[in-house]
């Protein structure tokens, strides 16, 4: 399993406490997109059932090692979305599936050690799910872990995020990011960073989807609507049939960029004709906008009602 530089202070921080016998029953591993939380969940979560661990790490060929593998390890479950009664993924975790871990983890491991179960994305508990979670949370079975993946993690309660030992993951430094991109091959390394807002692991994703190509697809389609050249319902059109979240981060992108240049009074790249405070305003809906299109509201009205402000 590829091991992230960035890891590596948290994962010897628990290491310490299970040397201790002092691991918390709840853990919260939360931080942006891309930085690895569910691959060191799993690293973490095997090594503590592996039967033959070397300094934490699971050696990958034991019994327990094998069977986490394959998924079917007795002491070790995943929440995440369910499916509704007429086969439709869900879009929120559910109380009901909260009290199927309460009764499982009820039960005594099979294994005779850890007991271990991951919510992920536990930001997507839904209010009554989350306050049947806390009543676990609570009064924590010996020898049980929970462990909760967030990207948001202030979409949780408090009294949630109160309760569980907060394993938060950063940004790394430019230069650990850039080295991490070329060592794994990523080419033009510090465009893909760049573009990616300083995140390796999005970076490295981005670049191998081609993204840089959409970042510039974006910036174009800015400065021909910018100068009255683009029609704002066709470049919505556009966006909308092509990772619209994705193309509305470089568009948010793009109008900091703008904003930056006008800071050292230099012409900025996409030669908006909004003024400094229309610029940050546009910003900000830019950003309330990718959050709105995971929502109920037709996608093609929000990104018109946007990119015609920008004209």
């Amino acid at each position: 399993m590829s091991v992230m530089p960035w890891h590596e202070e948290h994962w010897s921080r628990l290491q310490a406490r299970r040397a201790r016998d002092a691991m918390p029953h709840a853990l919260l591993l939360c931080g942006p997109a891309g930085l690895g939380k569910r691959d060191f969940m799993h690293r973490f979560a095997q090594g503590l059932l592996c039967q033959q661990p070397h300094d934490g790490e699971p050696c990958g060929e034991c019994r327990g090692c094998l069977l986490f593998e394959a998924g079917t390890h007795p002491d070790y479950a995943v929440l995440s979305f369910g499916l509704r009664k007429d086969g439709v993924q869900r879009s929120e975790i559910v109380v009901d599936q909260i009290r199927e871990l309460s009764a499982r983890l009820a039960m005594s491991s099979q294994f005779g050690g850890w007991q271990i179960v991951c919510i992920d994305p536990a930001d997507a508990m839904n209010a009554a799910a989350a306050n049947a979670l806390l009543k676990t949370l609570e009064e924590p079975s010996p020898q049980t872990l929970l462990l909760l993946v967030a990207d948001a993690p202030w979409r949780l309660p408090q009294t949630i995020r109160s309760r569980c030992q907060r394993i938060e993951f950063h940004l790394p430094s430019r230069d650990t990011a850039l080295a991490w991109l070329r060592q794994a091959g990523v080419k033009d390394a510090e465009a893909a960073l760049d573009a990616a807002g300083g995140n390796p692991g999005m970076a490295r994703a981005w670049a191998e989807e081609g993204a840089l190509a959409r970042r510039q697809e974006v910036r174009k389609d800015l400065g021909a609507l910018a100068t009255g050249r683009g029609e704002a319902m066709e470049v919505a059109r556009r966006w909308l049939d092509n990772e619209p979240e994705q193309r509305l981060w470089f568009a948010a992108q793009a109008a900091a960029d703008e904003m930056k240049a006008r800071a050292t009074r230099s012409t900025g790249p996409l030669v908006s004709q909004l003024d400094d405070e229309a610029l940050d305003r546009w910003y900000m809906s830019a950003n309330r906008t990718r959050e709105s299109l995971r929502g109920p509201l037709r996608g093609d009205l929000l990104l018109l009602e946007l990119l015609a402000g920008w004209h």
